[in-house]
């Protein structure tokens, strides 16, 4: 009984920031395309948890938000790192070889095709169309910083920065 009580709490915690969203948002299902963004913004992804909360919570189908949250490529249904790794592929930055920052990015983090989230959930790389950049190909974004005619050198450098940030904040904060 005592183990289904503390599952039940930090279940409860873990959803706090998702009544605080829906609360703000007057529980209203018409909203439910801001609300999943504010979710995502917290939690970096919506799980199968978030999902059939906020369905019950807004009293609509659980496959109603789930659709929702398949349709639009903005939203995650797994777990994002906490750097996101934008390389474009469009025409433009292919010829450039943006492949070459793929392969650095790749065997920098230890990425594959199918694993796009570093382990530590770190890192998620994200390979996208087009990121309206085309006159700065090869772009790569980092954290919503873009980085034009950028090298594998470059990258390799700007990974290294932030995973050397990355330490000394976790060894500061101990």
């Amino acid at each position: 009984m005592q183990e289904t009580i503390e599952k039940t709490k930090a279940m409860v915690k873990h959803l706090g920031a998702v009544n605080v969203i829906l609360k703000k948002n007057n529980n209203d299902p018409s909203r439910l395309i801001p609300i999943l963004q504010e979710v995502q913004e917290v939690y970096k992804y919506l799980s199968k948890d978030v999902i059939s909360y906020v369905a019950t919570s807004l009293d609509i189908p659980v496959a109603h938000v789930y659709g929702v949250a398949t349709f639009y490529a903005h939203f995650s249904l797994s777990p994002k790192g906490k750097h996101i790794v934008r390389l474009c592929d469009g025409t433009a930055c292919h010829v450039k070889k943006s492949h070459d920052l793929l392969d650095c990015v790749c065997k920098k983090l230890a990425l594959t095709e199918e694993k796009k989230t570093t382990d530590d959930l770190m890192f998620t790389l994200e390979q996208v169309s087009c990121l309206g950049a085309c006159g700065l190909a090869p772009v790569i974004v980092i954290d919503d910083i873009v980085h034009g005619q950028a090298t594998p050198a470059q990258v390799e450098e700007l990974l290294d920065g932030i995973i050397a940030r990355e330490k000394s904040e976790a060894q500061a904060a101990q």
